[in-house]
């Protein structure tokens, strides 16, 4: 199997919605833009947010299959994907390649 490298490469905030939605919250998010985590045999890395994972881990999956080209040449590199965490007030935003 191909070990896949997630990296943080974008973190949004919404702060209109979270006023008029989200309770009031101390702590929220810990990824930072830039942070990186590999994924071998297709498991989450050690230290990446259980909540991000469960929005990629379809795709690190199929990716350290060796599959890609998803959604027929979405992405410039096909063994690679961009996929946001389901967080929608904070969305991070993480790309997925494989690293050879």
């Amino acid at each position: 199997m191909k070990k896949v490298r997630i990296t943080a490469v974008r973190q949004s905030e919404y702060r209109d919605l979270m006023e008029q939605y989200e309770n009031p919250i101390s702590h929220a998010c810990d990824v930072v833009v830039g942070q990186e985590w590999v994924s071998v045999n297709g498991e989450c890395p050690p230290g990446l947010c259980p909540s991000a994972w469960a929005s990629m881990r379809e795709f690190v999956e199929s990716l350290s299959r060796g599959e890609g080209n998803f959604f027929d040449g979405w992405m410039r590199n096909p063994m690679s994907a961009m996929i946001s965490c389901n967080d929608g007030f904070r969305p991070v935003s993480f790309l997925l390649e494989v690293v050879e």
